[in-house]
């Protein structure tokens, strides 16, 4: 990693090697010039967890480098986050107001508000258009219904994985694919121990977690899996009607998945991949066909757009606003909070999550800020809530 002092009249960037996940520079700059109609953001603190691995592994085919561009190979990994509006050059957008929403890595961030209302504003920058809208949208934190102060950090950290969660269950209650069984790999991430505390919730049938043997206890321990297995284990528990969402991303995972379940096998979804660096499919390159349906990249704004035309922005809201609380109020039985400030600090933390080093029980809320700096939302010390 490469980067110069930092003045309190320059901005810097966290930047990763696109081929490269664990290499990363920091890029140290003047703050850009706001055009008429811009706004910057100051970004506070934002979370950190394998989901932003995620990003950067399908960063191409997703589009998730686009966000925020930087100079080939170089790339700026998007993060969930809070920041605060410290210059406005937009008449609708004033400056103090806080927001929630996607950022980069940096610690600040230019923006073109569109129409202001009521609950935030989004992005309309050019180079945004084709994004989903749920990426460009900010929120105002005093205007949002699942916001509270002393749930920030599981708000930044969370509340997105979550939001994801939310939405495969209800795509898989949407679709009524009858299973008896739902199968999660990667079970201890956050995306699926998320979308398994909503299945259990809804009586949606047996929930199978898939997950190396150094998580097990832990995966265990969180009560929303009615059965636990290693990786190598697959076959260790009776086949039955099912569906798959593999957040792993492990060839050889979802290869020994289909091959068990077989014709019970009605879905195979493909939501992440946190075996980013697992070796190719030996069966596959040897053109061994897959049993079972072929898998199906999940892309949660498709749902989410189809439940907001059917049931209205509000009623949706409503409803991931409930099943968000009642999770915020499960999680503070096992979670830890950990504060990481400063480049070099945020740095080890993205390197231990690209290396599979992280502990699931803890989540990393991290800001660019110098270590030593104010907490920007007052929230206190390392492990506070």
């Amino acid at each position: 990693m490469e980067h110069t002092a930092q003045g309190a009249d320059q901005a810097q960037d966290l930047e990763i090697d696109r081929g490269e996940l664990s290499l990363v520079e920091v890029r140290v700059h003047a703050p850009a010039e706001l055009a008429d109609g811009q706004a910057r953001l100051a970004v506070e603190r934002f979370g950190l967890s394998a989901n932003n691995v995620t990003y950067g592994v399908f960063g191409d085919m997703l589009q998730y480098w686009d966000f925020f561009p930087a100079e080939l190979p170089w790339g700026r990994v998007p993060v969930w986050g809070f920041g605060r509006v410290v210059e406005s050059r937009s008449g609708e957008l004033t400056e103090g107001r806080r927001v929630f929403g996607y950022l980069p890595m940096s610690t600040e961030l230019v923006v073109e508000p569109g129409r202001v209302d009521e609950q935030g504003f989004s992005d309309v920058a050019e180079h945004r258009a084709a994004m989903a809208a749920a990426y460009s949208r900010y929120t105002f934190t005093d205007a949002d219904r699942i916001h509270r102060d002393d749930r920030e950090p599981h708000q930044l950290l969370l509340y997105p994985l979550f939001f994801t969660s939310f939405v495969i269950d209800d795509f898989l209650d949407d679709r009524g694919f009858g299973a008896e069984q739902c199968w999660l790999s990667s079970a201890s991430s956050k995306t699926s121990i998320g979308t398994a505390f909503l299945l259990r919730r809804r009586g949606a049938g047996t929930v199978v977690g898939l997950t190396s043997p150094g998580n097990r206890a832990f995966v265990e321990s969180l009560d929303v899996y009615d059965h636990v297995l290693a990786y190598d284990e697959v076959a260790g528990l009776a086949p039955a009607s099912a569906v798959y969402v593999d957040v792993a991303g492990d060839d050889a995972v979802t290869r020994a998945v289909h091959t068990h379940l077989g014709d019970g096998l009605a879905h195979s979804m493909r939501v992440g991949g946190t075996h980013w660096d697992q070796e190719p499919d030996a069966a596959a390159q040897a053109g061994e066909p897959l049993p079972g349906p072929a898998p199906e990249f999940f892309f949660a704004p498709a749902q989410l757009a189809k439940r907001a035309h059917e049931w209205g922005k509000d009623v949706l809201d409503e409803r991931v606003a409930e099943a968000w609380h009642a999770y915020a109020d499960w999680v503070d039985g096992w979670i830890t909070f950990e504060h990481h400030e400063g480049a070099d600090a945020v740095t080890a933390t993205w390197r231990d999550l690209v290396a599979n080093r992280a502990d699931p029980r803890v989540g990393h809320v991290c800001t660019l800020a110098p270590a030593g700096g104010t907490d920007p939302a007052g929230q206190g010390e390392e492990g506070a809530p």
